[in-house]
């Protein structure tokens, strides 16, 4: 088997068998999903299991991962990025507020929680996944693949991940995938040739897209019609970035990632 098939299925077996476990067990810790989930940290999971097996092959892999010595030339790529994820929010929203004849907004105030504490513990568990999709598995399929391939199969695999969405109509669940494979073309070309801050960036999307759900949709309620409507939100914005990404090359990445 080659090497980064091998990297790719550890990372996935992990990745998934710690999430179902930390799901499990997080109403025995009281921690509010509302504020984390401790799921998200199943991809962090699948990365230091790979790490430890491979060790310098997963620090090359992740080296982009982390801030760089120039970070301003890396900061004017977040722009695109966060605005894309306001975009599938406002897109979002609106359109089901015209359907329904209803805005669907909470005000941060009427939260369980503190809204400050929300947006931080969004955050840090967006970086929990994203540091297993977007800064280890897509730059190691971008060793073998494309960027649009090896991003639309991170999609499916992160919407598979989701297990939970499976229990809810087939509409509700196509929503979502159409939803997180969109979302991972977006990521994964926005990213391209990004050398630093790689996490912090995806985390950023993420955490948005998280926040923008749980203020203007109630798609948590099992209803399909705010999840259909997501989902061609997040196929509408990657449209340009699909548009406008550059000729797929494979990279030169350090032959220990491989």
């Amino acid at each position: 088997m080659h090497k980064w098939k091998a990297k790719a299925g550890v990372f996935l077996a992990v990745t998934f068998v710690t999430a179902g476990i930390l799901g499990a067990v997080q109403p025995a810790t009281g921690i509010p999903t509302e504020v984390i989930q401790l799921t998200q940290f199943g991809p962090a999971l699948g990365v230091g299991a790979v790490a430890l097996l491979w060790p310098a092959g997963v620090r090359a892999v992740l080296a982009g991962a982390w801030p760089g010595r120039r970070p301003g030339r890396e900061a004017s790529r977040a722009l695109p990025l966060l605005a894309t994820a306001l975009l599938i929010t406002a897109l979002s929203a609106g359109t089901y507020a015209l359907a329904t004849g209803d805005a669907h907004a909470t005000d941060p105030r009427t939260l369980d929680h503190p809204f400050a504490l929300i947006v931080v513990a969004q955050l840090i568990g967006a970086c929990g996944e994203e540091i297993g999709w977007r800064c280890f598995l897509q730059p190691l399929l971008r060793t073998r693949f494309g960027p649009l391939a090896a991003s639309a199969a991170i999609g499916a695999g992160w919407g598979v991940w989701h297990v939970q969405v499976f229990a809810q109509a087939p509409a509700y669940a196509a929503g979502f995938l159409l939803g997180t494979v969109a979302m991972s073309v977006v990521l994964g070309l926005g990213l391209e040739r990004v050398r630093a801050n790689r996490l912090l960036l995806a985390g950023g999307f993420h955490t948005l897209i998280n926040l923008g759900m749980l203020l203007f949709m109630d798609e948590e309620s099992g209803a399909v019609l705010p999840m259909v409507l997501f989902g061609a939100a997040c196929l509408v914005a990657a449209v340009p970035w699909v548009w406008r990404a550059p000729a797929a090359r494979i990279p030169a990445v350090a032959h220990s990632a491989r």
